[in-house]
């Protein structure tokens, strides 16, 4: 206890320093994903045909050792947060897409009939129908994807990327308990704070009647 104690004083600011770069990446990678997987989701469910080929191209992706993908992007970004956010994306993919597919596929057809009725095109059925049904279910997969990426983020120090991998490694490569406890119980912290600033983003972005309804069930 005495030896953390001591690193804190010795490292407080260097550790706040670090703990901010590991959620800028967990949370900059997490982004790019939605950014991607959301309206690549929403898409696939009007190509079913290929709805398929792409869920088994990043689901192959997704299988790749993360630290293979760091790796592959080094020769061709360099080293730094660049790489390791890029690499960090492609496994944000997997799970904000197929739970968008699944979430908008499982919209009522009934829900979908009835905005044809009232005259929406295809953007505004999309925006007012489609997302705020399957919102619940694209809101788990962010949650799922970024409690992985700030457990994955770990492992961006291996190119320079810094954050807490750094502080874990170096514990490790040099049996300092007391710098494996501050890369591990800060990371493990963030993860679960961000995944109930999500919720509470979950809760905020459900439709009210469907607030409800989750909660009677």
């Amino acid at each position: 206890m005495q030896s953390i104690i001591e690193f804190l004083n010795e490292n407080g600011g260097e550790l706040l320093l670090k703990t901010w770069e590991h959620l800028y990446i967990s949370l900059i990678a997490v982004l790019l994903g939605i950014i991607v997987a959301v309206p690549l989701g929403i898409a696939l469910t009007r190509i079913p045909k290929m709805a398929e080929v792409i869920m088994r191209i990043v689901s192959t992706i997704q299988t790749f050792p993360s630290l293979a993908i760091l790796a592959f992007f080094v020769p061709i970004l360099g080293v730094g947060k660049v790489p390791a956010i890029v690499a960090l994306f492609f496994y944000s993919v997997l799970p904000i897409l197929r739970n968008t597919y699944t979430g908008v596929k499982d919209v009522d057809k009934s829900f979908l009939e009835a905005g044809r009725g009232m005259g929406m095109n295809s953007w505004e059925i999309i925006r007012h129908v489609e997302i705020p049904f399957a919102i619940p279910i694209i809101m788990a997969g962010i949650r799922l994807s970024t409690v992985y990426l700030i457990g994955w983020a770990t492992l961006a120090s291996f190119i320079g990327a810094g954050g807490l991998g750094s502080y874990i490694f170096d514990g490790l490569n040099l049996y300092l308990p007391e710098f494996i406890i501050a890369g591990a119980i800060p990371s493990m912290i963030m993860a679960v704070v961000v995944d109930q600033v999500f919720a509470r983003i979950e809760r905020w972005v459900t439709p009210k009647g469907m607030r409800m309804k989750q909660q009677a069930a």
